[in-house]
């Protein structure tokens, strides 16, 4: 499919506002999920860092 200008583009024959807050939610989601599951690493890891330091000092 060619389009002749930004606009026509951006609104994909009337489709663009299901079209564009679709990939806007897709993208959203895919952010957020990225973020919670580096958060959540970052969680585990300060966790057993801390029960290793806690097991090393108990030897």
């Amino acid at each position: 499919m060619q389009f002749n200008s930004l606009s026509e583009f951006l609104m994909m024959g009337g489709h663009g506002p299901y079209v564009w807050s679709a990939f806007l939610s897709g993208v959203v989601l895919l952010v957020a999920n990225t973020w919670w599951a580096k958060a959540r690493f970052n969680k585990t890891k300060r966790e057993l860092q801390a029960l290793w330091r806690r097991q090393s000092m108990q030897e």
